[in-house]
């Protein structure tokens, strides 16, 4: 035979396009339209069912920006379509290429209920099958215009991204309004050879088996009428039979698909628009279960079903239906599919307090599996907080887009900071969109690395961001794949059934050590500074509040706000989704964010100062509460007492210009230029600032990636930077110096001052920058290989050098409240109230080692967000010399916890104390059951072993250890005079203190 497979699959290529795809619709009449466009926000269901409609044709221009147009079609089924299938074929003027970043609709039967979701990639609605002929046809379609934000020129500014700005013009065309019939033979025939076309293009050249198939497609196509597809389409399937009938090896590949529609809570449209996309998806997979009985599909983020029970409950009680018959299935355990680097430590415990909480209270299932494909990395600390949370499991694929290094494993054990170790599954398919498409089940095949030991992997398959999940083409290849030879094994299944298979094949799988970092997007950890900073605050708050609530009931009788602190907890969570907190939403997303931390602020602390008033009493005074996990001016952490009053610092002028301050801790020298040349440790007689250079340094460099602008910054970033050192004011205030410079059209005013030991700084940015990256540098006279930052529970450990390029890869990093630098028996941290961005490097000269560690302050991206951090911005950083590891962990809670003041006269005692610093209590509140146990969650926080007594101070009968959802762990113990607790390094405990 001569070598012809290019030509046949050139033919197979054209034949498909213009005459067997066409071929599935083979007659159609058109339907009429009539429309009605809501004049604001989306509106009820019923209110959009009764609107009166004009009449519109399909070529017609239709929806403005972020509008709402609700479409009635109708028509009639000819009588001549008797006994076949009739199927209303619905185009709103889609663009296949972008679905889920578009227009979508939901339709609906005169009586409300909804039939399904209308997308690019599924513009269909069954009408009957067989239809009887002169059946009326009544269809209403709730159709959301929203803007292509990621369009055909990506990453360009755009005004589409707030309702405010993006303008009136419609954006969309009426393209197709039709009854058709569907010939369900063309359409088997189309995946029959997409399936084996697909396949075949993936075999080795001169392997027989694409052979084959490519002479069983060419003999399908020689069998076909191109002017009578539907009379011959039977004929070609039959050519079709023999090669898709030969079984698969039985070495072969095992693919487990879970239908899936990864929806992000919010990115390129709001908040409120996820809500519908959830609808329709919903819709969609429930209307696709009922067809296809071998289909699963998983579905996580408890808020996006909690949306659904709120505001659709007519979907809400299909989707119950399928939950209970084990086919529709909650996934992932946590509130939303947060980012899970910035989130602080008792709001990673919370995404799966609230998320596990919900889908056992709504349908009494606990799943064991963490699902977070599209996270930007994990943060070490996750471990063990999925352990205490009853789950052991984790699945992601996002590590797969890293730029540098390749990822070793498919299927490992991931080790966090506390040797917890959680069986972790990365798909090799390397996509959480997969459509069963032959190049993506043959790469995950090929992908796979555990080869040999290991032959299952995982495909999340369905089009998600309201693409409307898994198509009934998805289906169909997948039965195809089932056992087919030269193609891996597909069957549907749930997480929870390919990760029993997974483990049980795999019992000695290797192991990761630490985070699991994702090097790109790196610029997440920076963008959107406010969005981030409300996020902090309301995780101190929500600190406070429970505490002091808590306190208030146990010891004035106050009522404890357990509803309200639920609400605002899951608001917090909500807006932690990774594509809210890392800042790379439109502008509406993170102007409502803005909006909304501002009443969760204002909410979080009036319970506050309810409960702080009733617990300080009528009494002459005042009280010093502190929120910290550590005494600090003679008050007892998780108490108030009158405070001492600190020694206040000496300033003086400096002889070469600029001042000095000093106490009896450090002498901190503060140049003309605002800069600080000299940071004295008093008490160890050592400088902390290298020799020659300055710190307080606000380093200014061009920021322009080469995509995804607010998500990266490249490593060019750093071939040009701009020192400010120029001032235009330098002086002194009481006891601080106030430092003032402007740049470009950009100002920033400082406040330096001595408190204790640490030199506090207070930043003010009147940011007006584009594509710009604006960092605080302090270079440490510190010869150290590697520097701490804080993570949930604990802190890990990264290098200051680049020996291997894994380590030059984390060229930006995530902290929480500190990084901390030492040499033996000395260290420095940097501590922050807000910021998550940093970078350390080291250099060496003349004068030994320096070790730099930067603050990423603000970037200016343009999208998707053309007006990203403009305005003015506050933060707080502190400089400890000095400071061991257990120092930055204490200055690093003092900084985001500050006192607060409280007329009255009665010193509070604490609810619970804690005889060793090392041991870091994280959470006082009472329990969630409402029984008005106290539940207490605290964890050891410098990296060794600690041995500590709690005490209570309030009369308990038992102790007994829980998990994070509260449940016993063990069994319960007397108080007596204390509870002796020995923790491992990081180790994380929570404990529920019955009152006596």
């Amino acid at each position: 035979m001569h070598d012809d497979r290019n030509l046949v699959e050139a033919r197979l290529k054209r034949v498909l396009n213009e005459r067997i795809r066409p071929a599935i619709y083979p007659e159609s009449v058109p339907l009429e339209v009539a429309v009605w466009h809501a004049p604001g926000e989306p509106v009820p269901v019923a209110e959009g069912l009764a609107a009166e409609r004009e009449p519109i044709a399909v070529g017609q221009a239709w929806g403005a920006p972020w509008g709402t147009s609700w479409f009635t079609v109708t028509g009639t089924v000819p009588a001549e379509w008797s006994g076949r299938i009739v199927e209303a074929i619905l185009d709103l003027g889609f663009d296949a290429d972008k679905p889920g970043f578009q227009c979508e609709g939901l339709v609906y039967r005169p009586d409300g209920t909804p039939v399904k979701g209308l997308n690019p990639r599924n513009q269909w609605v069954r009408i009957g099958d067989p239809a009887e002929g002169g059946e009326e046809v009544r269809l209403h379609v709730e159709a959301a215009s929203n803007p292509i934000i990621l369009g055909h020129n990506e990453f360009r500014p755009t005004a589409m991204g707030d309702k405010e700005t993006a303008g009136a013009d419609p954006l969309y065309v009426l393209t197709r309004m039709d009854l058709a019939v569907f010939d369900k033979t063309v359409w088997e025939l189309v995946m029959d050879l997409e399936v084996l076309g697909e396949l075949m293009l993936e075999l080795p050249v001169d392997g027989t088996r694409r052979w084959e198939l490519l002479r069983a497609v060419e003999r399908a196509l020689d069998a076909i009428d191109l002017q009578d597809v539907g009379g011959t389409a039977a004929a070609a399937r039959a050519e079709l039979a023999g090669v898709l009938a030969s079984p698969a090896v039985p070495s072969a590949h095992r693919i487990s698909a879970v239908g899936h529609a990864h929806i992000d809570s919010a990115w390129l449209w709001p908040l409120r628009e996820t809500v519908r996309k959830v609808a329709r998806t919903t819709s969609n997979m429930t209307a696709l279960l009922e067809d296809e009985p071998d289909f699963v599909f998983a579905m996580s983020q408890a808020q996006q079903w909690a949306w659904v029970k709120e505001h659709r409950p007519e979907v809400w009680a299909k989707v119950t239906k399928a939950v209970a018959a084990g086919r529709f299935v909650p996934a992932g355990g946590m509130w939303v599919e947060s980012d899970t680097n910035m989130p602080g430590s008792e709001a990673m415990a919370r995404q799966f307090v609230h998320g596990k909480r919900f889908f056992i209270d709504e349908f009494g299932v606990d799943n064991e599996e963490v699902w977070l494909p599209d996270t930007f990395g994990f943060a070490a600390g996750l471990p063990q907080i999925i352990k205490a949370a009853g789950s052991k499991r984790l699945l992601t694929q996002k590590i797969s887009w890293s730029q540098t290094n390749t990822f070793p494993h498919h299927t490992f054990l991931w080790e966090g900071i506390d040797g917890t170790r959680i069986f972790t599954h990365f798909p090799p398919v390397d996509t959480y969109n997969c459509s069963m498409q032959g190049r993506e089940l043959a790469h995950a095949a090929r992908n796979f690395k555990d080869k040999g030991v290991a032959r299952h992997s995982l495909a999340p398959t369905g089009w998600g961001d309201g693409g409307g999940g898994t198509t009934r083409e998805m289906v169909a290849k997948a039965a195809r794949a089932r056992d087919l030879e030269g193609s891996p094994m597909v069957t549907w299944e749930t997480p929870a059934e390919f990760f029993a298979k997974a483990e049980a094949e795999y019992p000695q799988p290797p192991v990761w050590v630490g985070e699991l970092y994702l090097e790109l997007h790196r610029a997440t950890l920076t963008s959107q500074a406010k969005t981030k900073q409300g996020n902090r605050r309301s995780e101190s708050l929500l600190r406070e509040a429970e505490l002091w609530a808590a306190t208030a009931a146990v010891r004035a009788g106050v009522p404890y706000p357990y509803e309200r602190l639920d609400r605002i907890w899951k608001t917090v969570l909500l807006h932690q989704f990774h594509d809210i907190l890392p800042g790379s939403s439109i502008a509406w997303v993170h102007r409502e964010a803005r909006r909304t931390y501002e009443l969760v602020a204002g909410e979080l602390n009036e319970i506050i100062d309810g409960a702080q008033r009733a617990l300080a009493g009528d009494g002459p005074g005042e009280l010093t509460f502190n929120g910290a996990p550590h005494a600090r001016h003679g008050v007892p952490a998780g108490g108030a007492a009158p405070a001492a009053q600190a020694a206040p610092a000496v300033a003086r002028a400096r002889e070469d210009g600029g001042f000095v301050l000093e106490n009896d801790l450090l002498r901190v020298e503060i140049d003309g230029r605002g800069l600080v040349v000299s940071a004295f440790d008093l008490r160890a007689g050592r400088e902390t600032v290298a020799p020659g250079r300055a710190a307080n340094l606000l380093q200014l460099h061009q920021d322009f990636p080469n995509k995804w602008d607010a998500w990266d910054v490249d490593e060019f970033y750093r071939h040009t930077v701009t020192d400010l050192t120029e001032a235009e004011d330098v002086r002194l205030d009481g006891d601080s110096v106030v430092v003032r410079r402007s740049f470009g059209a950009s100002a920033v005013t400082q406040r330096l001052t001595l408190a204790g030991g640490r030199l506090e700084i207070g930043t003010e940015v009147d940011w007006h920058e584009t594509e710009k990256f604006l960092k605080l540098a302090f270079p440490l006279d510190v010869r150290a290989d590697r520097y701490a930052s804080e993570s949930q529970y604990g802190h890990s450990f990264r290098a200051t050098h680049t020996n291997t390029s894994w380590e030059a890869a984390k060229f930006e990093a995530c902290n929480h409240r500190f990084v901390h630098v030492e040499e033996p028996g000395w260290g420095v941290a940097v501590v922050n109230d807000s910021t998550y961005g940093h970078d350390v490097t080291r250099e060496v000269d003349e004068h030994g080692t320096t070790t730099t560690l930067r603050v990423s302050l603000l970037r200016a991206p343009r999208f998707p967000d053309p007006e990203t951090d403009q305005g003015l911005h506050r933060f707080r950083h502190a400089l400890v010399p000095g400071a061991a590891i257990g120092d930055a962990v204490r200055e690093g809670y003092f900084i985001n916890l500050p006192e607060r003041r409280v007329p009255g006269a009665a010193p509070v005692e604490p609810l619970v104390t804690v005889d060793d610093d090392a041991v870091v209590v994280t959470a006082v509140k009472l329990a969630d059951d409402e029984s008005g146990d106290v539940i207490v969650r605290f964890h050891e926080s410098r990296g060794g072993r600690a041995k500590a007594t709690l005490r209570a101070g309030f009369p308990v009968a038992e102790v007994v250890p829980v998990d994070l959802l509260e449940r016993p762990t063990g069994e319960p113990q007397r108080q007596g005079d204390g509870i002796p607790v020995t923790l491992r390094p990081f180790e994380l405990v929570t404990l529920r203190l019955k009152r006596a």
